[in-house]
């Protein structure tokens, strides 16, 4: 009934016509480059260009507090975004996932996030902007036994604020 080329054919106005979108309500919008809910007017030196372009976390190794060459990377990142946007305060938390009573997992957490303000303070970021809290197991990002994942929660999250808390020295 047909030949090659009016198999082809027909195959083609197939496509074409199931690619219209002419079904009016029923049609799906394409959303592929739309932007992510909530950073839709993304300014320059807002929390959303922080958390996404610069970075909010710094990772440990194991039982350490000792910053690394991949997390200084990110502190050095973080250090010029803040000599930038020098109305951010920052509450550096600090968070274990490592061996150990309570009592160490915080007192690690503690010394993390202090390594991480001692870094940045290093770098010129005032020191009188930032403060540290050590939550300790607290604040799990994952609850898993695969060590790649229980690594995730070996951080430090460089907050901002704009005002000081009650966790932060002297207030």
């Amino acid at each position: 009934m047909f030949g090659r080329g009016g198999i082809l054919s027909v195959v083609i106005a197939g496509l074409l016509v199931s690619g219209c979108n002419s079904v009016g309500s029923l049609s799906t919008p394409d959303v592929t480059n739309a932007t992510a809910p909530g950073f839709v007017d993304m300014k320059p030196g807002s929390e959303e260009e922080f958390m996404l372009n610069v970075g909010r976390r710094v990772y440990f190794d194991k039982g350490s507090a000792v910053v690394t060459d991949e997390a200084q990377m990110t502190i050095v990142r973080q250090a010029d975004w803040l000599k930038k946007n020098k109305g951010w305060l920052i509450k550096v938390q600090g968070h274990a996932d490592d061996p150990g009573s309570e009592a160490v997992n915080k007192a690690l957490s503690e010394k993390r996030a202090e390594a991480v303000i001692a870094a940045l303070a290093a770098l010129g970021v005032d020191q009188k902007r930032m403060w540290a809290k050590g939550y300790g197991i607290e604040r799990p990002v994952t609850n898993c036994d695969d060590i790649t994942c229980q690594s995730q929660n070996r951080r430090v999250v460089v907050n901002l604020r704009r005002e000081f808390d009650d966790s932060a020295p002297g207030r």
